[in-house]
């Protein structure tokens, strides 16, 4: 069948925009053609340095001819409605035929050639195309991401005709834009393209030119005995900048491998575009780069690599001046300076935020193995390297030169890995620290971040997240469940936020709830909790004041309100600088783990687990992450069952008998009590009463598995008591006992997550 073929030639493309562009394209045209009922047997998009491509197999050459019948209002509707499907339908009340008491309209009209509805889709997605930058030229008034020079549109190897913005469809592409004696080139199916645009210099598919880079890197290292770095993120990008990529192996100042060799790396990726190349014998970086050219050089790349090679000096000097100069200078100098940088603010300055993390590591390292002095040292020490000179150059480095500064200093190296390790895991594909010094600084800075965040109201809100708050929650997660290490995240919560508080040298707001009625002497500014409430900035003010609130709310500077304080000497010590105490606000506390709950249902989903598991054992308000996964995985396992499966009908069918009996009246309470008759009644309270024991001591041992098991062992028993037994007696003890049987059934299983929330 006919092939479509779309070329949408112009000045460079940023690399970072072209696979985007590429789905988009593909996404667009497909979307259209769905629409005008043409369906493609195949489709496949390709962008590259200066073209965005695409080829559509299989389309027919023109649309089937419509006849179709439409089901409108019934007889009798009202005018709009009627009005309405005809609008729609482009009918006319002429033209409506009843049949059963209902308007049925026919629309007949014939198919459109394909040619003409590709015209109008190539205009329609050209002008809509979603860059995320665009520009104008010229006179012109059309937008895209650079000058649009040309467009290719080929249909079963005829032109179609498109002409817009002073552009026209042809069939001329061009090749490179140096190499090739002809750079245009005439194609009219994709085959004649491909083949055309190889003879020109140019290779369409980015993932062929991906693989020419790294072959082409390989082999050159290859022959001088060196191993490529590979770095896909930056193969990525390179294969965006060159339509002939063409790797050269340059050669680097050995003087320079004394440089850390992040700061190598990173100068090469970051300012260059250069993967660096490492001595195999070693591991240790080699004095060479490699660097993908656009152009097959005559010379083999000799004096592309010497001229990289200066322009690589020239940096890596500046690295070492930095590297010098930071040197110099250390950790006092650089913690004075975090006192000017502001972190949010809402949230202090980061050095406030630095006394904060030191604080709650300090809480978190007996809970981890570490030593509290040792955390508290390395966490006051973390952000340090913030206000160096080379982290200001290469912000990507930050922890990473903080860790090369404290071993400089001769620290110790577990604190300088507790510098470097802080940040981690910074991705799904970034390692998780280890050691227990390292554990502990970074749960105190991730918890630090959720819990201010939070406080101030700055939550994630559908695909935006600017403070990274669900990269800190899956951190918290993965640490602890690689780790293995047992705390209760709402005590780390509640002290990450009494730091919150003590950072603040003045809490200077106190909002009055329900207050008399002396509003004169308040400004009202502040609405919560369903009632006026007031603030004064003097404390001392509202301590001399005659009113006496019913409930006085203790507000630090840009923070929610956070908890109740009882009374004029409670006020009296915040004045002082007193430490104070508060519980974790239960909106607060509840919006915290409801958000590690779902970040922890996507780290459990990508493992195969069902996300309603974890929401059934959320449910018991465990806080324990690695107790939770551990119940997770022993649920997801009983439910596999016959036994489990058996097991949740028989659940689900009690909570509704019960659910429906609460309805009528108060369920009955107290124990259910041993019967003789009927047998199944009977079989089901002696087979409560062995489980309970069995169940409490596995739970208590955190035998999950064990306490499965024995649930498993409740399945018969309650098969047969819904089988023979009738709940619902004419007897009221007997439906009061067997009420009570089933809300023991439910307690029972309750205790090992609430089934309720299964919907498998």
């Amino acid at each position: 069948m006919p092939q479509l073929l779309l070329e949408l030639f112009s000045e460079e493309i940023p690399a970072r925009m072209q696979a985007q562009a590429a789905r988009d394209l593909e996404r667009m045209v497909r979307d259209g053609l769905s629409a005008a009922g043409l369906i493609s047997e195949g489709m496949k998009a390709f962008a590259g340095p200066r073209r965005l491509a695409l080829v559509v197999e299989g389309l027919p050459i023109a649309q089937a001819d419509r006849d179709e019948e439409l089901k409108g209002p019934r007889v009798g509707a009202p005018d709009q409605a009627i009005d309405g499907f005809l609008r729609k339908t482009g009918l006319t009340r002429e033209q409506l035929v009843e049949q059963d008491g209902v308007w049925f309209g026919r629309i007949q009209s014939r198919g459109r050639p394909t040619t003409e509805i590709i015209a109008e889709l190539v205009e329609q997605t050209v002008r809509n195309f979603p860059w995320p930058k665009s520009m104008t030229w010229g006179s012109g008034k059309l937008r895209w991401v650079r000058p649009l020079q040309s467009i290719l549109c080929v249909f079963d190897r005829q032109i179609v005709p498109i002409a817009f913005e002073g552009l026209e469809a042809g069939d001329i592409s061009k090749g490179h834009r140096f190499m090739g004696s002809a750079q245009a080139f005439r194609a009219r199916d994709f085959d004649e393209y491909h083949e055309a645009l190889a003879g020109h210099y140019v290779v369409l598919d980015p993932e062929d030119r991906k693989e020419r880079i790294l072959e082409g890197a390989r082999t050159l290292c290859f022959a001088r005995n060196l191993e490529l770095v590979e770095d896909e993120g930056l193969l990525d990008e390179v294969a965006g900048l060159a339509e002939w990529p063409t790797p050269v192996l340059g050669d680097m100042d050995p003087a320079f491998l004394d440089l850390p060799p992040e700061v190598i790396r990173t100068s090469m990726r970051t300012h260059q575009k250069y993967f660096a190349v490492r001595d195999p014998a070693t591991g240790k970086l080699a004095p060479h780069f490699i660097v993908v050219a656009n152009i097959a050089a005559e010379d083999g790349g000799k004096v592309i690599a010497a001229g990289n090679a200066k322009v690589l000096s020239a940096r890596l000097s500046d690295a070492r001046f930095f590297w010098d100069e930071d040197r110099k200078s250390g950790f006092e100098d650089w913690l004075k300076k975090l006192d000017g940088v502001t972190f949010h603010a809402k949230l202090g300055t980061m050095a406030e935020r630095v006394e904060r993390i030191a604080a709650l590591a300090r809480e978190i390292a007996p809970l981890v193995g570490a030593d509290p002095d040792v955390a508290e040292k390395a966490a006051r020490l973390a952000k340090a390297d913030l206000t160096s000179q080379m982290v200001g150059e290469f912000p990507e480095l930050q922890g990473v030169m903080g860790r090369y500064y404290a071993l400089a200093d001769d620290m110790d190296a577990d604190i300088a890995d507790a510098i470097r390790d802080h940040y981690r895991p910074q991705g799904p594909g970034d390692a998780v620290p280890t050691a227990p010094l390292s554990i502990a600084v970074a749960l105190a800075e991730k918890l630090d971040t959720l819990v201010g965040f939070f406080a101030i109201n700055e939550k994630p809100t559908g695909s935006r997240d600017p403070f990274a708050l669900r990269r800190a929650a899956l951190g918290v997660i993965r640490i602890l469940m690689e780790s293995g290490q047992r705390v209760h995240l709402s005590a780390l919560l509640e002290r990450g936020y009494n730091g919150l508080l003590s950072s603040f040298s003045q809490i200077g707001t106190v909002c009055l709830a329900e207050a008399a009625s002396e509003t004169s002497r308040f400004t009202k500014d502040f609405q919560g909790l369903g009632r006026d409430v007031y603030s004064v900035q003097d404390l001392d003010e509202i301590i001399k004041s005659e009113i006496e609130p019913e409930v006085m709310w203790l507000v630090a500077p840009g923070i929610p309100v956070i908890d109740s304080v009882a009374s004029e000497e409670g006020f009296a010590e915040i004045r002082r600088g007193a430490s104070l105490e508060l519980p974790l606000p239960a909106r607060l506390a509840a919006d915290l783990l409801a958000f590690l709950a779902d970040r922890l249902k996507v780290t459990l989903r990508d493992q195969g687990k069902r996300f309603d598991l974890v929401d059934a054992v959320f449910a018991l308000n465990d806080d324990d992450l690695v107790r939770i996964v551990a119940r997770v995985e022993a649920l997801d396992g009983f439910l596999t069952t016959e036994d489990g499966k058996n097991l949740l009908a028989g659940y689900r069918r009690a909570a509704n008998i019960l659910k429906a009996e609460e309805k009528k009246g108060q369920l009955p309470t107290g124990a259910p009590v041993a019967v003789a008759e009927p047998a199944e009644e009977a079989a089901l309270y002696a087979a409560l009463q062995t489980l309970t024991p069995k169940l409490d001591a596995a739970l208590a041992a955190e035998d999950f598995t064990g306490a499965m098991t024995a649930l498993a062992a409740l399945r018969g028993p309650v098969d047969a008591f819904f089988t023979a037994v009738l709940v619902n007696s004419d007897v009221p003890a007997e439906r009061d006992n067997r009420l009570r049987l089933l809300q023991q059934v439910q307690a029972a299983m309750g205790k090992v997550a609430d089934f309720s929330l299964v919907t498998g």
